[in-house]
């Protein structure tokens, strides 16, 4: 069975997977913003750099060359836009933050995510390299039916933005953590006696965690985002006990933060750890924590903007049936009424298209929250509980990690997917 697993390549997990969306390296933030937004399938985009036209596909002249001229730098998601617009430089110039090349929203000194992989490779030298540290495996793949997307063709693609189109007639998919761990639960038996040990017993509970107190503002966890973001974990919210130590009180996921709009920037720039969490959590904001965020960004903007309050008295805020009132200094421009060309590089994305201040360029969103049906409270384990029903758990809710807390919900670390991989990793090379 062993010899069975090990005869695996990297080509048998790309089935059924849909060809990879892409970004060229000269694109901005704000295109990045728009391929994001109107690819409801698509919450990662790979960022490629091509020394050929990225568009001229039609009748590539070297199929080979433009293969190897052709290499993914690395993948943006809105975690990564979300962060980058809560900056104060962002927050008082938004405009010039979405006109920045998307290369900026890859965190320094920190290496890509993404690795190229023959699709020949076995599946132990897959696994070789999400434990140095591939959070993706791209993978080139062929006779691939191109998955598309509503509003996605050739109006993006014209305009610069995102593609599935080839590299040199071919398509490409990727590889990460959960496919690898979805893989090897069919193959279980193998790794045996280790599905029934404990986590505790098999020492991956890790307990040096990401962590912020619940009435911290949420803008000092920015960096800790950041950091769960690349490392597919998240930022534990929690509450100091003198005597027991920090009890899980929720958390700030990035697998919540995907399924936002770039608005929640604003949130995370002027609630508390506690308040975010509830501003991004189940299926949009309440309208305190709105009309909170509202008071605090136009504080926190000072006077710049009010001048021009008046010029649209009266009209609603979008997501609310409440009109602006004369303290209100939010944008009057609905996201739903953005057209195609608002998207361009000289005028950029969305509800910030108009302006270089976000009290006078927000929209509120309150249904593009979490649409994945993002439960209320954190995956948790106990120290206990067995390998294998940790990893079923993970797997179901679609996270890369569970925490680990005791009886009294106080937070003991956390367990991933790259713990247990390499608890699998280490028991198949001892069968050599």
């Amino acid at each position: 069975m062993a010899v069975s697993l090990q005869s695996h390549e990297v080509s048998d997990l790309c089935l059924g997977k849909p060809a990879l969306y892409w970004l060229p390296v000269a694109a901005t933030v704000g295109d990045a913003l728009k391929a994001l937004k109107q690819s409801p399938h698509e919450t990662e985009l790979g960022v490629w750099n091509c020394n050929h036209s990225w568009l001229d596909h039609k009748k590539p002249t070297n199929e080979g060359q433009q293969l190897k001229d052709c290499s993914c730098l690395g993948k943006v998601c809105m975690v990564d836009i979300i962060c980058f617009l809560s900056r104060d430089e962002s927050l008082y110039d938004p405009a010039s933050a979405l006109s920045a090349p998307v290369s900026s929203l890859f965190l320094p000194r920190i290496p890509s995510r993404v690795r190229h992989v023959d699709p020949g490779s076995s599946l132990l030298q897959a696994l070789d390299f999400i434990l140095e540290g591939a959070q993706n495996l791209i993978v080139p793949i062929e006779n691939h039916k191109r998955l598309s997307f509503k509003k996605l063709g050739q109006k993006i693609a014209s305009a610069g933005t995102a593609s599935s189109t080839s590299h040199g007639g071919k398509e490409f998919c990727w590889i990460n953590q959960e496919d690898v761990v979805r893989f090897l639960l069919g193959f279980i038996g193998v790794f045996s006696p280790l599905p029934s040990m404990t986590i505790e017993d098999l020492g991956i509970v890790n307990r040096e965690v990401l962590m912020v107190e619940y009435d911290k503002p949420a803008s000092s966890a920015l960096q800790m985002i950041q950091l769960a973001s690349n490392t597919q974990t998240a930022v534990a919210v929690v509450e100091q006990d003198p005597l027991q130590g920090p009890k899980l009180i929720g958390e700030i996921s990035p697998s919540t933060l995907m399924y936002c709009d770039e608005t929640v920037a604003l949130a995370l720039a002027t609630l508390s750890a506690g308040d975010f969490m509830a501003y991004v959590d189940c299926g949009g904001p309440p309208e305190s924590l709105v009309d909170l965020v509202r008071r605090r960004i136009n504080q926190k903007m000072g006077p710049m903007g009010e001048g021009e309050q008046d010029q649209n008295p009266g009209n609603p805020i979008p997501g609310s049936d409440k009109p602006l009132t004369e303290t209100d200094s939010l944008s009057t421009d609905s996201w739903e009424e953005s057209s195609d060309e608002e998207f361009s590089v000289q005028s950029p994305s969305g509800p910030l298209r108009n302006s270089n201040k976000w009290s006078r360029s927000c929209s509120f969103n309150k249904f593009g929250y979490a649409s994945r049906g993002r439960r209320v409270a954190p995956l948790t384990c106990k120290p206990w509980s067995s390998l294998v029903a940790v990893m079923v758990q993970a797997l179901a809710h679609r996270v890369n990690y569970v925490w680990v807390t005791d009886e009294d919900s106080n937070l003991v670390g956390m367990v991933t997917f790259l713990d247990i991989l390499d608890v699998f990793w280490n028991h198949l090379q001892s069968l050599d």
